[in-house]
């Protein structure tokens, strides 16, 4: 696979998980009912809910700033994933594996994204100058 492709589907990627991830933010920190809902059947608490808009928020920007940051956005990938297993734990223990399936969905999408990101920054920076 040459960069160009690489580049195509990472920025894909990146542009499809700022959405899901930058719009559940939003709704988590203005209190969207349906939201709000969900994620309290699920057993967390409303003070989790707003920490964790916020750090979507936050992620989604940090995601968004190109060639920069790279260290904090292995983070933020590793936040993402943390949210999406926890999502679909939760959902397949309260709910059931089909409320699980958009958790599923998302794995696949942020893996595939941050395999790019891997592929096109691991050739460019050493570990040392990765920040």
């Amino acid at each position: 696979m040459n960069t160009k492709t690489t580049k195509i589907i990472y920025w894909t990627g990146i542009a499809l998980t700022s959405l899901w991830f930058g719009t559940s933010g939003l709704f988590e920190l203005t209190n969207n009912p349906i939201v709000w809902q969900i994620t309290q059947q699920l057993g967390y608490p409303a003070h989790f809910i707003y920490l964790l808009g916020v750090f979507k928020v936050a992620g989604v920007i940090t995601l968004l700033i190109p060639n920069k940051l790279l260290r904090l956005k292995e983070w933020v990938f590793a936040g993402v994933f943390f949210d999406i297993i926890f999502a679909f734990v939760s959902k397949l223990a309260v709910l059931d594996f089909t409320a699980g399936i958009d958790a599923i969905i998302a794995f696949v999408m942020v893996t595939v994204t941050y395999a790019m990101f891997r592929k096109l920054y691991t050739a460019t920076y050493s570990p040392v100058t990765l920040n």
